[in-house]
């Protein structure tokens, strides 16, 4: 964690502004049309398309920028999940209006201060506000009016989020009763046991023909041919001379082979770079004494590292950050490290996130190549470059003359040196790997025109760098598969069922027998230990009909229908009760449920408001 925002730190403070203020870049004006292109309707307030896919947008670039892998803007998942966000968005900031709350200018200038990618030599810049508002086609009241919006909407939040309140009697019991321990036995029936005993007859089949209809419904399908334009298959094609290779080997060396890497760890007193002279002086201080101790006793690095460093991603490893290269870490801290010697301590050494004090644990040699060695990757690397160069191109003349001759694939075959694909059948779910899974083009393939009229879709970028179009050559519509058709697969589901049935009657007939204290007739499988923290595999319903047992006159017997669809016997012979909790941890978990109990007053709050709101999502 220390290495990447040391590395990132300007991409990660501008991410940091585009998570918590979503829409802060995206001009308020560019929310207003006059057309119908809107996706939503929020109690008579439009959120236009343009408005939703900035913040799908957004929610990629938040997500690369934390190595995650970022959503594909044609996920019909994803993109109801952040249409969902933007509705909850409009809820908020009505309420807020609705019960008067308000941002005084003074604390909407102390955040906008605050926001790193203003500021310039650890100070707000207005000149760098002024400018990266003007480069994204804002100006600062614009921006202001989306800040203060924003503001209101928090303040809503931070309501019930920091209101919720847990007595400490509560506290203890409920964390009592999550560290208490049940010594458990069990045996399941599972519906297998029974399966060659059940013999359906006609009415039965027919009745389970008739009460799952939905079952045997055959979806809507279409066969298709297709194109595909991928960067990756144009690079294969494209030719490149063994002296063209070398030459980029000997342009590009220092992208092959392997650059010395540094193994260091740290003991860091954080203080920021906005902090005044006396909290760095305090910080400093405070380090060149860890310092002192640390040099006195070097094999204590680790031990102190643990204690006293306030980089959490690195003190519960000893301090230890792992080998690095160069570029990977704040220039101050990596020239340090790469000026020591091994066990080599040095400090303080000042950045921007405080005093470092650094140890050189290992060196591992850098190892250059030579062209030979890697040859093959230079060339791909190099067809690659040459590709990019064209593809652009290319892709753009590929989807104008897929619309301009939309009655026909082979006219673009042709020009491009393409091969037509065709798929089996494909239904709305998704159909062949790896192209026809993609919701976007399965949307264009299902669309009237292409299916009625037989022209083909619109180009649609699969992957990056991947374009593929499809025409519509063979259409089945959903049907109902007859009972005589899909009788021998209603005969399995009818006997499974009626299996499970006769497992569950099972189970509820020997707990009734074992609850008169016929206890011979089980074979109980080994003891275990389970509490509500370490469930040991449990099912959600089975731990919770061990902990609904009574506790009184053990052993005690309960039973559950288990997810299998048979029947789980438990036999509870022994209950451990916890010791009570020191005050620090009961503390601890009184504050965790507040937060619990917070978050779902919250969460409550906005189904209430969602529920007496008027809001509409166009399909």
């Amino acid at each position: 964690m220390f290495d990447f925002v040391h590395k990132k730190k300007g991409v990660v403070q501008f991410i940091l502004v585009l998570a918590t203020l979503p829409f802060l870049f995206w001009g308020v004006e560019s929310y207003r049309s006059d057309g119908e292109d809107y996706v939503a309707l929020v109690s008579g307030e439009k959120i236009q398309r343009q408005e939703l896919d900035q913040a799908m947008r957004n929610q990629q670039e938040s997500m690369r920028g934390t190595g995650e892998d970022a959503p594909m803007q044609d996920d019909p998942e994803v993109r109801s999940a952040v249409l969902d966000r933007l509705i909850q968005q409009r809820l908020l900031k009505q309420e807020a209006g609705r019960i008067g709350l308000t941002v005084l200018d003074p604390q909407l200038v102390e955040v906008i201060q605050g926001i790193g990618a203003f500021q310039q030599d650890g100070a707000f810049s207005n000149k760098r506000y002024e400018e990266l508002l003007r480069e994204q086609g804002m100006t600062p009241l614009m921006f202001e009016a989306r800040v203060r919006q924003e503001m209101l909407q928090q303040q809503l939040i931070d309501a019930y989020t920091r209101s919720g309140f847990v007595p400490d009697t509560v506290a203890e019991r409920v964390m009592r009763l999550s560290e208490e321990q049940r010594e458990v036995s069990l045996i399941r029936i599972q519906p297998e046991q029974f399966l060659a005993q059940m013999r359906p007859d006609d009415a039965a089949i027919k009745s389970y023909y008739d009460l799952h209809q939905t079952e045997f419904q055959v979806p809507e399908q279409v066969r298709v041919e297709y194109l595909v334009l991928s960067l990756d298959e144009l690079a294969k094609q494209m030719q490149v001379s063994a002296d063209e290779t070398e030459k980029y080997f000997e342009e590009h060396k220092d992208g092959f082979g392997q650059p010395e890497e540094r193994q260091a760890s740290h003991i860091l007193i954080s203080v920021p770079a906005t902090a005044s002279d006396a909290d760095k002086a305090a910080a400093r201080a405070k380090a060149e004494q860890l310092l002192a101790q640390v040099k006195q006793t070097p094999q204590s690095f680790a031990d102190l590292a643990r204690q006293q460093s306030q980089d959490p991603g690195s003190a519960a490893k000893g301090g230890d950050l792992g080998f690095f290269g160069r570029g990977m870490m704040v220039k101050t801290f990596e020239d340090a490290v790469f000026q020591m010697r091994p066990e080599e301590i040095r400090g303080p050494i000042q950045t921007d996130f405080g005093f470092h004090i650094i140890k050189l644990s290992a060196i591992k040699a850098g190892k250059a190549v030579n062209f030979g060695e890697v040859k093959n990757q230079a060339e791909q690397e190099l067809k690659k470059q040459k590709a990019e160069k064209t593809f652009g191109e290319m892709a753009e003349g590929f989807g104008n003359m897929v619309y301009e001759q939309s009655d026909s694939l082979q006219p673009v075959a042709e020009k491009f040196k393409l091969s037509i694909r065709q798929s089996d059948w494909v239904s709305r779910k998704g159909g062949e790997l790896p192209y026809l899974t993609n919701g976007r083009l399965l949307q264009a393939i299902f669309s009237e025109d292409a299916i009625k009229n037989k022209r083909n879709t619109e180009v649609v970028e699969v992957t990056p760098n991947t374009l593929v179009v499809a025409r519509v050559l063979n259409h089945k519509p959903a049907a109902m598969r007859s009972m005589a058709a899909a009788k021998d697969e209603i005969t399995m589901l009818v006997i499974r069922q009626q299996a499970a049935e006769a497992a569950v009657k099972e189970g509820r007939e020997r707990i009734a027998r074992l609850q008169k204290g016929e206890n011979s007739i089980v074979a109980w499988g080994p003891v275990q230990q389970v509490s509500r923290q370490q469930p040991q595999g449990m099912d959600n319903e089975t731990l919770r009909a061990i902990f609904k047992a009574g506790s009184i006159g053990l052993p005690s017997y309960t039973g559950v229908v288990n997810p299998q669809g048979g029947f789980t016997l438990l036999r509870i012979s022994r209950v451990t009760e916890s010791a009570p909790a020191d005050g620090a941890k009961r503390k601890a978990f009184g504050m965790q449920l507040q937060q619990l109990l917070a978050q779902e007053e919250l969460a409550a709050t906005l189904a209430g408001i969602r529920q007496r709101s008027d809001v509409t999502i166009k399909k």
